[in-house]
């Protein structure tokens, strides 16, 4: 597959940052893409909605259905994949990238902040799957991809933010679990995650960080598609790094990712082979 010409893809959390990112790099080829988001109307702190990612969609070439959806509600979430598929005919793509987070240690994590990470990242990755796999099965090249990291069981990366980690990992073992589960059915189930930290609304929950040492949503964006674009089959039960993704793709000049070019890059969590944050140990 050359690009996602015709395909739909059901995105979470594509109302803005990295999952309105890989929408508008899906758009660019003509796809048609359910905008799974509670952003109905606007935040006072954060920017876009359903319907205003639903206008930058169908400005860069594709088609766009704006759903209002928490995916913590099952019953919306069946709903909101009948109607993509009333819609576009089917879907060929989920994408998970809906997540909550609180960098709170653990007297600091309120129940009902637990219980929200929870709900959203780990069991909310595991109900929009389910409800997308009778459809992916009979899509020509289907894919799962949750931005999620790589399974590390290092202390380091559960000493500050315990319950984080266990909501955010949640959307890691679905994919260690699906794509055994689904190998033969051809439907691929991959993990995706940045190298560095990536200048997103959610980054104003990271104290001390700030955009000029990180880079662009795109970066991802461009890394899915590689993805996405690959054939299902043989390409599964992978956790990938988005600038090792390019590289295999012959991108190795990042310098366009960068929001201030020439600015050290500040290295994402949850990865084991390069440098911890500031303030990590073990």
């Amino acid at each position: 597959m050359a690009d996602l010409k015709g395909k739909t893809l059901f995105i979470t959390g594509a109302s803005r940052g990295i999952g309105l990112a890989i929408a508008l790099r899906a758009a660019r080829d003509g796809a048609n893409i359910a905008i799974v988001s509670k952003s109905a109307e606007p935040h006072p702190k954060l920017p876009g909605t359903i319907h205003t990612a639903a206008g930058e969609i169908a400005g860069a070439g594709g088609q766009a259905l704006p759903l209002e959806v928490d995916i913590r509600d099952e019953e919306r979430v069946a709903k909101a994949v009948a109607e993509t598929v009333a819609a576009f005919g089917g879907i060929d793509i989920c994408v998970n990238n809906a997540s909550a987070i609180s960098l709170t240690g653990t007297l600091d994590t309120p129940m009902k902040r637990f219980d929200l990470m929870h709900q959203v990242n780990a069991r909310g990755t595991f109900c929009v799957s389910q409800a997308c796999l009778p459809h992916l099965l009979k899509a020509e090249n289907p894919h799962i991809l949750n931005l999620s990291p790589p399974l590390s069981l290092r202390p380091r990366w559960f000493k500050n933010h315990t319950a984080y980690t266990m909501a955010k990992y949640g959307m890691s073992m679905c994919v260690l679990g699906m794509a055994a589960e689904f190998a033969e059915q051809g439907v691929a189930v991959n993990a995706l995650w940045p190298r560095t930290v990536i200048a997103t609304a959610a980054l104003a929950m990271i104290p001390g960080v700030k955009s000029d040492n990180c880079r662009k949503p795109e970066i991802v964006a461009d890394a899915a598609h590689a993805i996405l674009t690959r054939p299902a089959r043989g390409h599964t039960g992978n956790f990938f790094i988005d600038d090792a993704v390019l590289a295999e793709e012959g991108i190795t000049d990042l310098s366009a990712y960068a929001v201030k070019p020439g600015a050290a890059l500040l290295p994402d969590f949850f990865l084991d082979d390069q440098p911890a944050p500031p303030g990590y140990q073990g």
